[in-house]
Formats: structure tokens, sequence, C-alpha cells
């Protein structure tokens, strides 16, 4: 996703390469994950990226021969689920947000949330 001066959007290399990690269901090297965004990026640009993940907490890496791989801490959608409730957290008006988020779901995600709150404690 780029801009029209042709800046990729803040964070847009985060998630993409957090998606290529949850996809692999594997720990990754840097060369792995480049080869995954399917993107014209240095490696140096890819071993930037997974630093600052794991400064963010949501990589972890260990050694693996001369390089290191790497792996999500959560997977996706709790990952989603965190930022849910981060974005609720900081709002005064949950109801209207939750409202207008479901007001925009289809069927069957609402028939999935029913069921969910209607499900024992």
């Amino acid at each position: 996703m780029t801009d029209v001066a042709g800046r990729r959007a803040p964070g847009s290399l985060e998630s993409r390469t957090m998606t290529a990690l949850w996809a692999a269901g594997t720990p990754l090297s840097p060369s792995q994950v480049q080869d995954a965004l399917n993107a014209d990026l240095a490696y140096n640009t890819v071993q930037t990226i997974l630093i600052r993940l794991i400064d963010k907490g949501l990589v972890q890496r260990r050694t693996a021969g001369r390089s290191h791989v790497y792996w999500p801490v959560q997977d996706a959608a709790s990952a989603a689920a965190q930022r849910m409730r981060a974005v609720l957290d900081g709002l005064d008006d949950r109801q209207a947000v939750l409202r207008r988020f479901t007001d925009d779901l289809a069927d069957s995600d609402i028939a999935t949330l029913r069921a969910l709150l209607d499900r024992p404690s």
C-alpha cells in the first residue's frame, strides 16, 4: 500500500511481515520472510523490520546456524483481539463503537457473535 508520492503506509511492512510469519506456521529466516513478502526489499530492510517487531514484543527469535529465525508471539486471532480491546479501552463511549462495528457485520458474523455471547461462562 503506497500513497501518491509512492511511500508505503506507516506500519504496512510490519503488518505484511506479521502476516507472512503467521501464514508460515513455522519460524522463518530473514531471507524466507523476504521471499514471502514478494516485494523488492533489501535483506537489511527485512532484518530491520524483524528487529522492530522484536522490540515491540510481537516476534521472538533464536539462533539457527549463522542466522536467526523469527516467529510471532501470538497467533493472528489473538493479536487482532488484543488490538480491538486496546481500541475499546481508549474510548469513552464503548457502546457507540460496538454498535457501529456491528452495523456493518455480515449476518454470518452476527450469528457467530451471538453464539459466542450466549455460550455458558
